[in-house]
């Protein structure tokens, strides 16, 4: 693995960035960056760690982030930050292994988190991947449109949009996925940047991204955080501008299977929320503007027909049999309603 603790900053983190705080501008100081109220975020490699010590987290792996932050000159595991990956002691050491062989075709962290990104679909895929699994974005081209990725993990969506010809920022509270999605970028040839943080605090100036886009993240949110995520997706929003982001339905076929086995409780730490579409459409027209809502996928949340090479053929049928129920709510809208997985899309003006 690289070594890439000498990474500078780019001068695009300086004129884009605010404190997650107060959203007051940052300034380069010591080596961290820091705003006017003496708000201090560290750098790691490059990397601007914008993380609020001082909130409940959303996912436990920013503890891990934030500890990590404190001592950047002291990072073990060849400086992978695996503490902060959210993946068992197992793992780990395969992780370790792998990343000490030359010519590997995938990064060691992605073979490794390609079912937390992905879904349960892609659990046998776990430390055997050839090739990174990047899926078409459901997006039109890009244009050289910047586009900020809420929840990125290891990039892939990062990946997606960046060949259809946007400008890719990606945000997610590990630091050791942001590092691997750098890795990849960089492999794969991808111009993209990349910032640890909290969706529920963007430290982005007001108006920074023609295009917000999120997957498989806000669904594991509690409302109140979702909420919090989506108004601040809306704050950064440039006008005009669009925001694509991916929710589980609460009245899907599959999803109704999964709220019936865990006996319709009310979720807990990371587990999927379920919205009604209603909540859906009236949440983002108070934090966007205009909604309409998108079926993405049914039988599961997080099929991408892309990814069709990676299935044996059960899971390919079951693949096809979602995107041909896509290609029909198009005329047939109500379809859209029992869809597993629900794109909500929202236009600034």
């Amino acid at each position: 693995m690289p070594n890439e603790f000498n990474e500078e900053l780019d001068d695009w983190y300086l004129e884009n960035l605010v404190c997650p705080r107060d959203h007051e501008m940052l300034r380069l100081e010591n080596g961290a960056l820091t705003c006017k109220h003496g708000h201090h975020y560290p750098i790691i490699s490059g990397i601007p760690i914008m993380l609020l010590d001082d909130v409940t987290a959303t996912l436990h792996v920013m503890q891990g982030s934030i500890d990590a932050s404190g001592q950047a000159e002291k990072a073990n595991d060849d400086g992978l930050y695996l503490e902060t990956l959210g993946v068992d002691a197992d793992q780990r050491v395969a992780i370790l292994e792998s990343a000490r062989k030359s010519d590997l075709p995938v990064d060691p962290v992605v073979n490794y988190l390609v079912s937390h990104t992905n879904g349960l679909m892609y659990k046998h895929l776990v430390g055997k991947l050839q090739n990174y699994p990047i899926p078409e974005i459901d997006l039109p081209p890009g244009e050289g449109k910047k586009l900020l990725d809420i929840g990125c993990s290891w990039g892939r969506w990062c990946m997606a949009a960046g060949r259809k010809g946007y400008r890719p920022v990606g945000i997610d509270p590990s630091l050791g996925a942001v590092l691997a999605a750098r890795r990849v970028a960089r492999k794969l040839g991808v111009e993209a940047r990349f910032v640890v943080g909290d969706a529920r605090f963007l430290p982005f100036k007001k108006n920074a991204f023609d295009t917000v886009y999120s997957y498989s993240v806000i669904q594991h949110f509690s409302l109140e955080d979702a909420d919090k995520a989506i108004k601040e997706a809306g704050r950064v929003l440039a006008s005009p501008g669009f925001c694509h982001i991916q929710l589980a339905n609460a009245f899907g076929i599959r999803s109704l299977q999964h709220q019936c086995k865990r006996g319709f409780r009310k979720a807990e730490g990371f587990e999927v929320r379920y919205w009604r579409p209603k909540r859906m459409q009236r949440v983002f027209s108070e934090c966007v503007g205009k909604t309409e809502l998108k079926a993405d996928c049914f039988f599961g949340l997080g099929l991408q027909p892309a990814d069709s090479e990676f299935m044996p053929q059960w899971k390919k049928v079951i693949l096809n049999t979602s995107e041909l129920l896509k290609k029909i709510s198009h005329p047939i809208h109500p379809l859209v309603l029992v869809a597993d997985s629900i794109f909500v899309s929202g236009w600034k003006t």
